[in-house]
């Protein structure tokens, strides 16, 4: 890997993280076409960090809102407040993403090695935001998240573990089916990406630790790290900007044509 490589893979990892499009498929295809070897686990790892890092800074004052609403839980054991709710709700949405994880992980990490499943998997990602516009009513906010909206939007965070199903179009098109405005869903679908993040660096940092894996030099880590947290940032921003008067269709679009030229592609090839 040299500098080029990690400032690409970063802005990818950092962007499409939050962008409905699909990071993990990205990250499978771009390499893929440009002939690049796999990034080392370690990246891997720092990356993902800098997405966490953008999402905490954009969303701390909710994210200090949830351990607050956390705490009540714990003490009353009962969600009689927003932030309570908002707690207990992002609890129920990480469980079906972690039972799917443990269930499916060989499944999911073998998809990693096909870039053409992972190019029809992208046409997966483009029917949900496509149906989800057609079809949902967005007339509740996010302080009328109900549990099953939040196991709704867990169950679709789960299966986009596979490359090619974008997490945060899935979760958000979840969320439009059971009635929640665009906004509501993309701020609920970025709030769970804290868990499910921190979940899968504490398994990546367990891989690391058995396997090794620490050949990449401190200046690509930081570079990479950077380049995440910056891309993350500028595209949770953008993205909130952008769903509060805009539809996701233009996503669909793009996930369709991505898609198009890797199964061109594998078939060339």
């Amino acid at each position: 890997m040299n500098l080029i490589q990690a400032l690409v893979l970063g802005v990818l990892q950092g962007a499409t993280e939050f962008l409905p499009v699909s990071s993990s498929g990205h990250l499978v295809l771009v390499p893929w076409i440009l002939d690049w070897s796999a990034p080392p686990l370690l990246y891997d790892i720092v990356v993902h960090l800098g997405t966490l890092v953008a999402v905490v800074v954009h969303f701390w004052q909710d994210i200090l809102a949830v351990l607050r609403g956390l705490l009540e839980l714990l003490r009353t054991q009962k969600a009689e407040t927003s932030d309570a709710r908002l707690a207990w709700h992002l609890i129920l949405s990480a469980i079906p993403g972690a039972i799917l994880g443990y269930l499916f992980q060989d499944l999911f990490e073998r998809i990693f090695s096909a870039p053409l499943t992972v190019s029809l998997l992208l046409c997966v990602t483009a029917a949900l935001l496509l149906v989800s516009e057609h079809l949902g009513r967005r007339i509740r906010d996010l302080d009328a998240t109900r549990a099953l909206d939040a196991l709704t939007m867990g169950l679709a965070q789960g299966l986009a573990i596979a490359p090619g199903i974008s997490r945060s179009g899935a979760t958000i098109a979840a969320g439009l089916l059971r009635g929640l405005d665009r906004t509501s869903a993309a701020r609920f679908s970025f709030l769970m990406s804290v868990p499910i993040i921190l979940g899968a660096g504490a398994f990546q940092v367990i891989k690391l630790l058995r396997g090794g894996g620490l050949s990449v030099s401190p200046g690509l880590l930081m570079a990479g790290f950077a380049a995440a947290a910056i891309s993350g940032y500028v595209a949770i921003r953008w993205l909130l900007r952008l769903v509060r008067t805009h539809s996701l269709r233009p996503f669909a679009y793009y996930c369709l044509a991505a898609a198009a030229l890797g199964i061109i592609l594998s078939m060339a090839r």
